[in-house]
Parts: structure tokens; C-alpha cells; sequence
């Protein structure tokens, strides 16, 4: 447990930085991806490390805190071995309380993480000054999301694609949500298949899916034509909002089935079933002009956001290199 203390005018602020699950404080979990379960399920996973900074004023009373997953990568084919961490979101938290959390878990992994990556802030200017005070420097990305409140998936949905899902369904592909470990096994082996060449795509111990599966933060979807899994989708559940956090499918070998159209349609239903408010898609990419992905998913009837995701590299002379190839 490391302590950073930081003066103000006013009062003094306390960051204290947990490894350990049961020695946290009270903290508010309704932001999943900032909880004390999540960071035990994280703690349980192989090759993760998580951290959770906390900020405490002079009474002890809780004024922010953030998850920071620490990343421990190994690979012989493509050959890499490094360490990252990864910050999802902002958590609610004032801008500079979140730029003191920030300062704490940056100066801790300072030469022990190759980078740090923060991705999904609540909006695309958050944080900015308190970043780049850090040295971190911002890349241009996408988020897409789906309303679900005002108008029924239906009503969003372009006509090509749900021509699509319905010629998958009368061919036979059918959605579920995973119940039995055979049904797990079919999908964890479709998502790593899927994955196994994209090395920024990282995937956990199948024992972080079956914990979240258990706990009832997730629904994992699969698609079935002719009891073949084609198709599989991950969503987790926070605060009014469903996360479509990982995807797969068979789309070349089953293109008639369309089962990445079927999947997705089905988990967006599902969300919307059960009254979420919108549908966020976690990892969209870069914004380049054509974006084969991110077209898809908005023939859902998605909304388009321009987004900053920051990085800082522990190698000070390629930080420096890449926030001048990335400068604005």
C-alpha cells in the first residue's frame, strides 16, 4: 500500500494506492469498471495485477478513486513480452481529484509498465490539462452508442441490416445466452481463435468470464447454426448502461448466416429488454475515413462521438517522440 499526499489551499488531499481487496475503504461500486469486485476478479486472474488509487480528505472521507489494471503480456508467436496497465473511465470524479489519482498511479508504474492507456472518459475534454501535465498525450478514437430509451431498437436499426437478421434467422441462426460449460468452452475457443493475431487485443484467464457470468455482471451471447458456434458477444452491466466489451464471429466461413449481424442484434435487444439506457461499444478504433467496424455497428442506429484515448510510454525519449507524431 504506497500514500502520496498533495497540499491544497484549502485542505489536504491523501492518495492511497491498494493491492489488497480487503484492506479498502467503503468506496460507492456503482460504476463497475471502479469496483471492489471487479478488482477481485481481476486479483484471481492470471497475468493481471490491479490497483485501486484512493483519495481521501483530512477527515477520511472518500473524494474519488480509480481501477488501474496492470497487464503482465507473453506471447512466442507474435514473439513480445512487456507490461501495460489500462484506466477505464473517470469514474465520476472532479477533474482534480482525478488528476491527483492519475499522478499517484503514474509516478507507481513509472519504469514498472512499458505504457499506461486511459480510454473511455465521460467526455472528450476531461482531464485534458491534468493529462498533459503528466505527459501523457492524446490519440484521436471513436465511441459509438446506441439510445435505447427513446426509440425501440427497431426504430434505429437500418433497413439492410435488419434484412440481414432476419436471413439469418430463417436460415436458422439462433442467439443464447451461455448456460452450460460446454457452451462456455465453444465460446471462449471461437474468441481467442478470433483474437489470437491482434496483439493489442488482450483477453483474460476464461476464470475472469466465469466469475463476472456467475456474479451476474455479464451476459455472454453465442450465435448457433446448426449447433456450430458462429457468433459470441460479452456484455457487462453498469450503473444505466450495457458495454458490448468483446465479440467474435465466423464470418467468412458462415457469411450466409451473417453472425456477427444476429449476435450483436440479439445482445442489443437483450439490453434493451431489460431497460438499459444505451449500449456503448468499448473499442471502436482510430478515425480513419473508412472503418469497416465501425460502419457496421452504426447500421444499428448508433451515434458517432469523437474521442480522445491517452497514452504515456516509461521510455522517456519514445513518449517524447510520440507525442510530437501525435501532436494536434
Amino acid at each position: 500500500m504506497h500514500t502520496y499526499l498533495y497540499l491544497c489551499t484549502m485542505n489536504t488531499t491523501k492518495v492511497t494506492i491498494y493491492e489488497q481487496v480487503e484492506k479498502l475503504p467503503a468506496l460507492d461500486d456503482s460504476n463497475f469498471f471502479h469496483s471492489r469486485q471487479l478488482m477481485e476478479f481481476y486479483k484471481q486472474t492470471p497475468r493481471h495485477k490491479p490497483l485501486m488509487a484512493v483519495a481521501t480528505d483530512g477527515d477520511g472521507k472518500v473524494l474519488g478513486h480509480l481501477l488501474c489494471i496492470v497487464r503482465f503480456r507473453l506471447s512466442w508467436l507474435p514473439p513480445y513480452l512487456y507490461t501495460h496497465a489500462r484506466i477505464y473511465g473517470n469514474n465520476h470524479c472532479e477533474a482534480y481529484i482525478f488528476g491527483q489519482l492519475m499522478e499517484a498511479l503514474t509516478e507507481r508504474l513509472q519504469n514498472r509498465a512499458l505504457y499506461i492507456e486511459v480510454s473511455n472518459l465521460s467526455e472528450k475534454m476531461f482531464g485534458y490539462r491534468e493529462l498533459r501535465k503528466l505527459h501523457y498525450f492524446p490519440v484521436r478514437w471513436m465511441s459509438v452508442h446506441n439510445s435505447l430509451h427513446s426509440r425501440t431498437p427497431e426504430e434505429r436499426i437500418t433497413e439492410r441490416m435488419m434484412k440481414r437478421v432476419e436471413i439469418a434467422q430463417r436460415r436458422g441462426a439462433v442467439t443464447k445466452i451461455v448456460e452450460t460449460e460446454d457452451e462456455f468452452r465453444a465460446f471462449s475457443k471461437l474468441l481467442r481463435h478470433h483474437n489470437w493475431l491482434k496483439p493489442r487485443r488482450y483477453l483474460p484467464d476464461d476464470r475472469f468470464f466465469h466469475s463476472m457470468m456467475k456474479t451476474g455482471h455479464c451476459r455472454i451471447f453465442i450465435t448457433l447454426v446448426h449447433e456450430k458456434v458462429v457468433g459470441c458477444s460479452v456484455c457487462v452491466y453498469s450503473e444505466r448502461d450495457a458495454y458490448l466489451w468483446y465479440s467474435a464471429s465466423r464470418r467468412k466461413s458462415f457469411a450466409p448466416f451473417h453472425p456477427n449481424a444476429i449476435t450483436f442484434w440479439n445482445t442489443i435487444k437483450d439490453a434493451h429488454a431489460r431497460g438499459y439506457d444505451h449500449i456503448r461499444f468499448m473499442d471502436v478504433g482510430l478515425p480513419f475515413r473508412k472503418n469497416l467496424y465501425r460502419e457496421f455497428i452504426l447500421r444499428f442506429g448508433g451515434k458517432e462521438v469523437s474521442t480522445y484515448r491517452w497514452f504515456r510510454i516509461s521510455i522517456r525519449w519514445v513518449n517524447r517522440l510520440a507525442k510530437w507524431l501525435w501532436r494536434e
